[in-house]
């Protein structure tokens, strides 16, 4: 049997999907290593005791007790990464959630309501270019069909890759049966920014999240003419590439007036040849900000350049402001009383169950980095359990003092 508690278990999960020269962690939606991540997952749920099950978009949930007869507390986040990602977006909340369950048996905490740890799918949206997939197909806020006509830079659709992964693509879509069994969310994440770092008496490892900025995702099409890189005079060069300047440019520009960040992070660029004048290039915009009207704002901008190059764009996702729960906020903060509120740019699937009308809470582990989405990232080993035993504390109070009658669970959460 799998040795309880963090450490071991970060320790076995560490290897998988890692990149020896980097680092960093490859671990995309759908592959082989999503396919050993998943795997682990179940392993590590089967040690315990613990019934699997998954959802209409391939989230697994696994539950101590039936929640289908009262629904559960859960807890998770996601085990995929971005390119070259670090270590602890994700996994840090998968990990912490089954440790959670180890530290609440060592206590003898008999739970009143059945207990979820939740391993969500795709949620970096690093393969297919939309964050928080799983969750967004299982709440509806993704349509099955769109989902499934994605692809990804080798030109594979999600369908295509399903099929590949053994699962059948028709069953892909809204599931209200699974979100019906959680009566309240939370995630535990490692802190992608230096706010808790920077706390002058360090006092502080875990602090609890209160809202998430909006956001959003553009694919945005810019043309351009192919020709000789060597033969071709500058002045009868229609590239693209140039074009794709422009529009990085005007991102920072906007981002900078209007108090918000732009990222062009990703970019295709075709024909793709050293000594070829680019002909199309496809870029995909990423915009943030503590107000939606200055993102919208910022995005305009950038819009209107690409417009001017004769591009074309498609929004691919937008999630706006997300607030979360306040009465469990509200609860978090007595559990937690010294732990210090912070607002997040990061979209989360927490932020995407919350905008459905789950109960839904974060908690952040500090960063001494403040670096994320690379292998700088980072939570030194006593901050991740001083983060299992905040998560232990929230879940045994909302499992055990939260146990009125099934048909009243929101009110629970109200009152």
């Amino acid at each position: 049997m799998t040795t309880t508690g963090f450490d071991p278990m970060w320790a076995a999960l560490a290897p998988i999907g890692r990149d020896g020269a980097t680092g960093g962690y490859r671990r995309f939606a759908w592959t082989r290593t999503d396919h050993d991540l998943r795997e682990w997952f179940a392993a590590e749920c089967a040690d315990r005791g613990l019934v699997l099950t998954e959802d209409r978009a391939g989230n697994q949930w696994a539950w101590w007790g039936d929640p289908d007869t009262t629904p559960g507390i859960v807890m998770g986040s996601h085990l995929d990464s971005v390119p070259d990602g670090g270590a602890f977006d994700g996994p840090l909340g998968v990990v912490s959630a089954l440790a959670t369950v180890d530290a609440l048996r060592a206590a003898g905490v008999t739970p009143a309501r059945p207990i979820g740890v939740v391993n969500f799918a795709d949620e970096e949206g690093a393969r297919f270019g939309i964050a928080c997939a799983g969750s967004r197909l299982i709440t509806g806020a993704l349509g099955a069909d769109r989902a499934l006509g994605l692809t990804d830079g080798d030109g594979i659709t999600m369908a295509e890759a399903w099929r590949a992964a053994g699962r059948d693509p028709s069953t892909l879509g809204p599931d209200a049966e699974a979100l019906r069994r959680v009566h309240a969310f939370v995630e535990l994440h490692v802190e992608q920014g230096r706010t808790l770092a920077l706390d002058p008496d360090r006092s502080h490892a875990v602090g609890i999240g209160t809202d998430i900025w909006p956001h959003g995702r553009w694919r945005i099409e810019i043309p351009g003419e192919a020709n000789h890189a060597g033969t071709t005079r500058l002045e009868d060069r229609r590239d693209a590439m140039l074009g794709l300047a422009t529009v990085v440019q005007q991102a920072r520009s906007y981002a900078a007036e209007l108090g918000c960040v732009a990222t062009v992070g990703k970019v295709r660029v075709e024909p793709g040849g050293v000594n070829a004048i680019p002909s199309h290039v496809t870029a995909w915009l990423d915009a943030r900000g503590p107000a939606e009207r200055a993102v919208r704002a910022t995005v305009g901008g950038v819009l209107t350049a690409a417009d001017e190059l004769d591009g074309t764009h498609e929004e691919e996702s937008w999630t706006p402001t997300t607030r979360f729960d306040a009465a469990l906020l509200s609860r978090l903060t007595g559990i937690l009383p010294h732990a210090p509120l912070l607002g997040t740019g990061a979209g989360h699937d927490a932020g995407i169950l919350a905008t459905h009308g789950i109960p839904t809470a974060m908690l952040f582990v500090r960063n001494p980095t403040g670096v994320s989405h690379s292998p700088a990232e980072f939570a030194e080993p006593e901050d991740c359990h001083r983060g299992v035993a905040a998560l232990t504390a929230v879940v045994t109070d909302l499992c055990t003092s939260d146990h009125r009658d099934p048909g009243t669970q929101t009110e629970d959460l109200q009152a």
